[in-house]
């Protein structure tokens, strides 16, 4: 059997094709896999760490300025656009898959859209609430199309293609309980863990709240906090808190890294997540039951983080915060009042697993099998 992944532009779109990758290499004795998407993007390097091979079509996307340089820029992706499909068949033509799942970003787009033509199985992932620009080009084209949520369906004019599969996670996210968790962090105290993170560079805005988040919250000294302020963070947090003669060296309650390496760990601990609305944390959110304050970011296409952030809003299981309203005081309030209303955040968690799909994976391995099968 073979099988092409086409993805690119971010890790959200990456790491499920990963994911369903490494599954079949397990289950499928014969498969041969290749991933194809854009030179310049992230998923080149994802994907050749984890061994795959890969192939490239020139694909860009188009901005809205009208600057020179933006201008300039957008007749090579209009050339791109045109230059594609050819290399898309070509791939095609050469590999012969049996396969072929789209999983997000626009250079998953030449590749599937080609493969439906020829008549060969198609199927695209679409991680957000919110279906991006490829999934709706895509949408009349492909044979199925997979979701995180049921909440999703309505908004695909093909709802019939639509199946819930959710969105895959590590399964060390599932490795341990709460409360080993917290015991293997040394943090089984009885104290409650807040978790706040804004995504692997960090934010500046967010990172200036928390500064002052952290700064009050000392005041308090009721519960442990980790807090990964992203590469271009840790240096500004830390000269904000050094500014006001804060030290965390000796600090047991707050703990301010650069990068949270063992989040399935910390997360797992965590009493209360406070976090951006990207499609892979709202997915690990929704597996672990975590109850959470979100403030999506406002620098995303097509708002996709507020939408997909309302879903959960809309269910009960997160506090959704605009970040034009947002400050350090609003945050450590709310989360104050969270921690202290055991009933409610216990609601929050419900709601919350209620959304999740834990077992992502073997739902879209079978979804993708049964497709290949019936063609």
């Amino acid at each position: 059997m073979r099988v092409i992944f086409t993805c690119g532009g971010t890790a959200g779109h990456v790491n499920p094709a990963l994911a369903l990758a490494g599954l079949m290499q397990r289950r499928i004795a014969d498969v041969e896999i290749l991933f194809v998407g854009a030179n310049r993007g992230m998923e080149r390097r994802l994907v050749e760490q984890a061994g795959y091979d890969f192939r490239t079509v020139e694909i860009s996307g188009f901005h809205r300025s009208l600057s020179p340089k933006e201008l300039a820029y957008n007749l090579v992706s209009l050339h791109n656009y045109f230059k594609a499909p050819r290399e898309a068949k070509k791939i095609l033509r050469e590999f012969r898959p049996d396969l072929v799942v789209g999983t997000g970003g626009y250079a998953s787009y030449p590749i599937v859209r080609a493969a439906a033509g020829e008549g060969i199985p198609t199927a695209v992932h679409e991680s957000n609430a919110i279906p991006g620009l490829t999934t709706k080009l895509l949408e009349p084209y492909v044979d199925v199309i997979m979701v995180g949520f049921e909440d999703c369906r309505k908004n695909y004019r093909h709802p019939q293609k639509v199946r819930v599969t959710g969105t895959p996670i590590r399964g060390e996210f599932f490795t341990h309980t709460r409360q080993e968790a917290k015991a293997q962090l040394g943090l089984d105290d009885g104290k409650h863990l807040v978790l706040s993170f804004w995504g692997s560079l960090g934010a500046r805005e967010m990172n200036i709240q928390m500064a002052d988040y952290i700064t009050q919250e000392l005041k308090l000294c009721r519960f442990h906090h980790i807090h990964a302020a992203g590469s271009y963070g840790i240096p500004r947090i830390n000269r904000i808190l050094s500014e006001r003669k804060i030290d965390l060296s000796g600090q047991i309650l707050v703990e301010v890294r650069e990068y949270i390496y063992d989040m399935p760990l910390v997360m797992r601990a965590a009493d209360l997540v406070l976090c951006r609305a990207g499609a892979s944390t709202i997915s690990e959110l929704t597996a672990l039951g975590v109850a959470s304050i979100i403030v999506p970011s406002p620098n995303v296409t097509n708002n996709h983080q507020e939408k997909n952030a309302q879903v959960l809003a809309d269910h009960g299981a997160a506090l959704l915060i605009r970040e034009a309203e947002s400050s350090g005081a609003l945050l450590l309030e709310k989360s104050l009042e969270l921690l202290g209303d055991g009933d409610r955040r216990l609601m929050m968690e419900q709601n919350m697993a209620a959304l999740g799909v834990r077992d992502a994976n073997e739902r879209i391995y079978r979804t993708v099998m049964e497709l290949a099968g019936g063609h």
